[in-house]
């Protein structure tokens, strides 16, 4: 015979469990390049750009999608760039970006924003994909294989060097000023 309290911690745990598992699957949609691309703001801006780019076509065939160079992969840092992301939506419904014309208005704050964080942990994102340890120096030019050295040395983080590749540089200082 079930009590009534068993019988509310099982519902619990079912309701818990299937609230658990749609978020996890909204989490991983929202992760997605087809969400990504799915306002005009994004595909006729950033996503274009971003097409043809290195990270997009390259001779290694693996190719980035918006996650993985925009969200952490870490459950708490992505939970917590999800709910900027929410935030970052009210551009979007208020008409902020919505044309070409007030996009550009405010790419330079945009990309000011995503170089900051990405300033604030240390190019993590691009570090997921590009292991310092496992780059090789044979590969690169002397010339890169000195400023690599450099950065190293000085600790200075990818972005502030490797900006402006898969989407257009705004106008203004870029995140070597910041």
């Amino acid at each position: 015979r079930v009590t009534l309290g068993a019988g509310v911690l099982l519902a619990t745990i079912v309701v818990g469990g299937v609230l658990l598992a749609a978020g996890a699957a909204g989490l991983a949609w929202t992760n997605t390049l087809e969400f990504c691309t799915g306002c005009h703001e994004m595909r006729d801006n950033v996503y274009a750009e971003f097409k043809g780019s290195i990270h997009d076509l390259n001779r290694s065939g693996v190719r980035a999608v918006c996650a993985d160079c925009h969200v952490p992969r870490e459950p708490v840092p992505m939970l917590w760039r999800k709910v900027k992301a929410s935030l970052e939506v009210w551009g979007h419904l208020t008409g902020k970006i919505n044309t070409k014309e007030k996009f550009e208005q405010h790419r330079y704050q945009l990309a000011k924003n995503v170089w900051t964080a990405m300033i604030r942990n240390d190019s993590h994102e691009c570090r997921n994909c590009h292991k310092t340890d496992s780059m090789s120096s044979e590969l690169q030019s002397e010339k890169a294989r000195a400023r690599h050295a450099k950065a190293r040395a000085e600790n200075i983080t990818c972005i502030m060097c490797h900006f402006g590749i898969a989407h257009r540089e705004p106008d203004g200082p870029g995140p070597q000023e910041l």
